[in-house]
């Protein structure tokens, strides 16, 4: 026979009470101390939950490192050495090159080098004038596509054609097309009266010659991420811009292009950084010339380490330019931060 008998009470609210006979205490209250216990040796058990999922993170670090210790070795490496080769006096020797001592004489050569300010010149107005357009180019280009309907997807996979193509193979056909001797486009200026153009061979041509071949492989990149973020547009604000009467460039200006600013951000953050660090272009159709009018900061490294064979002035350019590069970033990514937010508002 059970020693526990539960009785029910109606109190003046006409509410029911279950009494227990074992503990004298309403079944609400006998229910609430058991879930307090409960509860008690819930986080009596917390402890041992932490321990396991702390043996568990352990565990994981665990086979994750030989990956990590892999991706430090290729990466963090080479960047700790070089700025360490930057700050150091190298002499080249017949079993390679040994250390004499540490010297910050490669930095002071840098900052009264004329080649490295001309470098820095030419590095930084292509960034400049290459993004600036290929923004300007790939916005009105995806402003296109988000309206076309089946053709979106071809018109897209011609677009990705250019973006595709490999640096070096791009650059070397734009060189045919340069070539003064048997190329289209000096062709095509000389038939139009421009005389003989010889594209390459001086300083102004050569660089607007450049600036076009990086547009036309760079634009498309630019163009699908900006369609991207119009596409995430809801279509219900533009409804409104027109009910409220906006024409189509207000509703551009006003509607389409706040709402863009985030995407925007991240495609100048991109091309920026890609831009600064241009390599291929110059060194296939110019070597960096006519002189050094066309000679980037990687230009002027690569020439500095493996054709001088200068180890620590030229660590001190490419550790410069990273350096630029880095700060580069860390601006946008202020910009991107505070466009983020300015639009969560």
């Amino acid at each position: 026979m059970s020693t526990t008998s539960r009785t029910s009470t109606t109190s003046r609210t006409g509410t029911t009470s279950h009494m227990s006979t074992t503990t004298g205490e309403p079944r609400g209250v006998a229910r609430t101390v058991k879930e307090t216990r409960t509860a008690g040796r819930t986080r009596r058990r917390a402890p041992a939950h932490g321990s396991t999922e702390r043996r568990l993170a352990r565990t994981g670090w665990l086979y994750a490192s030989p990956a990590l210790t892999l991706v430090a070795a290729v990466t963090i490496f080479p960047i700790l050495f070089s700025v360490v080769l930057s700050f150091s006096e190298v002499r080249l020797s017949y079993g390679g090159f040994r250390i004499d001592g540490f010297t910050t004489g490669n930095y002071a050569a840098l900052v009264h080098s004329s080649a490295w300010f001309e470098s820095l010149a030419f590095t930084v107005g292509f960034t400049v004038v290459t993004v600036v357009l290929e923004l300007a180019l790939g916005t009105a280009a995806a402003l296109v596509l988000e309206r076309l309907g089946a053709a979106r997807g071809w018109i897209l996979a011609v677009l990705l054609l250019p973006w595709a193509m490999i640096n070096v193979v791009a650059a070397q056909l734009w060189g045919y097309l340069y070539n003064g001797t048997y190329g289209v486009v000096s062709w095509a200026i000389e038939a139009l009266g421009g005389g003989e153009p010889a594209i390459l061979g001086r300083p102004v041509p050569a660089m607007a010659a450049m600036a076009v071949a990086d547009i036309w492989k760079t634009t498309p990149f630019v163009a699908i991420i900006v369609l991207a973020g119009l596409m995430q547009i809801p279509r219900d604000v533009y409804e409104a811009a027109e009910i409220d009467g906006s024409g189509p460039w207000t509703t551009f200006w006003r509607v389409t292009l706040p709402q863009l600013r985030p995407i925007l951000a991240i495609a100048v953050l991109f091309r920026t950084l890609q831009a600064f660090g241009v390599f291929d272009l110059p060194f296939v159709l110019t070597q960096g010339g006519p002189g050094t009018a066309t000679q980037s900061l990687a230009i002027l490294g690569y020439k500095t380490l493996f054709q001088n064979l200068s180890i620590g002035p030229g660590a001190a350019v490419a550790t410069s330019t990273a350096v630029l590069v880095m700060g580069c970033c860390l601006l946008f990514l202020r910009a991107f931060r505070a466009q983020v937010d300015e639009g969560g508002r």
